[in-house]
């Protein structure tokens, strides 16, 4: 008698669950009476003995061998980390179980009804591409679209990425950095956008267009200031009206949170800039601190920060900034984006676009932040942050 004949004769003669119920038992005396794991076994009896009554005979099999087109229509389960520790227990217990990636099917279930996700990213070269890669690996983490990545050269066309597109069944975008902003605003109106990677977009621009700022949010930045240095009580900003008069409305509010005052001097040109931080320097004390925002008008590098830099070591007034080579440099401390999470939150911002959900309209300032902190320049200003401490940062300068 074969396996198949075996089997019939247990199904007919109804000697089935009494077989079923031996191994059953058998199962649970080697899982130590582990209800999960019975389970699993339980189920690997049920595949094994399903499989042996499929099983087609030598002939059969030649007949029936799939061809090249079935294979390449069969879905790749990629093995989730639940699933991996079900697998390592199933084969504790010397069992080899069958399981599906659950969250794999239903995205892919999703992407079927909901079309595709493209990010708009500039063609550029290190450190930028792998910028753009990190933010990238972050919305496909994250989203229930499938995501195609296409990269702006400067001969891409307006029409020709429309009719892409659409080819493609893309039903939301992201554009990331100016160039995929301006891309973007050429788009079809059916086409959700949201714009990431950019430092700071115009207030009328902002408020039409939904997406995350690259400027850290000034929440953070002050709170992070009252942690290291809670006997400061004013900050100092010059800025560029042009650039940042938004983001300066929204600090006043944020250094009330945290009890401080802000100090903010205009300057429209790199003259009245250099006028204004020695002005600053001059009139400054040990309540005072010097933040540096995102402003190519009043943070520029090449004389501006060399300025800072000497007046800030001279007088021991800290200053900290939103750029992470500042700290490199000798900030106190600088928030910078964690790309990871900034395209993870871009991937939600583009699902609420897709589904028509207004309350998150709009350009947010950036929260997904790490932090990286000048020990020197805190050792110099009388800051000891101890080991312990130095483990709440993200890069430590300079480096051990």
């Amino acid at each position: 008698m074969n396996t198949k004949e075996g089997m019939k004769y247990l199904m007919a003669e109804n000697h089935f669950p009494s077989f079923f119920h031996i191994l059953a038992s058998i199962a649970r005396k080697k899982t130590g009476w582990k209800l999960g794991v019975f389970h699993r076994a339980c189920y690997f009896i049920l595949v094994v003995f399903s499989s042996m009554c499929c099983l087609p005979n030598p002939a059969q099999a030649q007949q029936g061998m799939p061809g090249l087109a079935m294979l390449q229509n069969q879905t790749l389960h990629v093995p989730t980390p639940a699933l991996a520790q079900d697998l390592r227990m199933g084969r504790q217990y010397g069992e080899h179980l069958v399981f599906a990636d659950a969250a794999g099917q239903v995205k892919r279930q999703d992407a079927s009804n909901g079309g595709s996700l493209a990010v708009l990213y500039p063609d550029m070269g290190e450190p930028y591409r792998s910028i753009f890669a990190k933010i990238i690996e972050g919305i496909e983490s994250k989203s229930r679209l499938p995501v195609i990545s296409i990269p702006i050269g400067a001969k891409l066309d307006a029409a020709e990425l429309n009719a892409q597109l659409k080819r493609s069944g893309v039903k939301v975008v992201i554009a990331l950095g100016r160039q995929g902003v301006k891309l973007a605003n050429g788009l079809d109106r059916e086409i959700a956008v949201v714009v990431g990677g950019v430092l700071n977009l115009p207030e009328n621009e902002s408020r039409s267009m939904t997406g995350v700022s690259l400027m850290p949010d000034p929440v953070l930045l002050f709170s992070r200031l009252k942690s290291l240095l809670p006997s400061v009580k004013r900050v100092i900003v010059v800025y560029d009206p042009k650039n940042n008069e938004w983001l300066i409305k929204l600090a006043r509010e944020a250094a009330k949170q945290q009890g401080l005052e802000l100090l903010a001097y205009e300057a429209r040109d790199l003259a009245s800039a250099a006028h204004q931080y020695e002005a600053a320097f001059a009139g400054a004390d040990k309540r005072d601190a010097l933040w540096l925002p995102q402003d190519s008008t009043t943070v520029e590098e090449g004389s501006i920060l060399p300025l800072v830099l000497r007046e800030s070591w001279s007088r021991g007034i800290p200053f900290f900034s939103s750029s992470f080579l500042h700290a490199k440099k000798g900030a106190l401390f600088a928030l910078y984006p964690n790309n990871l999470e900034l395209g993870q939150s871009l991937a939600q911002a583009a699902h609420s676009a897709l589904s028509g959900d207004s309350r998150k309209s709009g350009v947010s300032l950036l929260r997904e932040v790490l932090v990286a902190v000048n020990l020197r320049t805190a050792s110099h200003i009388g800051l000891n942050i101890d080991y312990q401490s130095q483990r709440s940062f993200d890069s430590i300068f300079p480096e051990p």
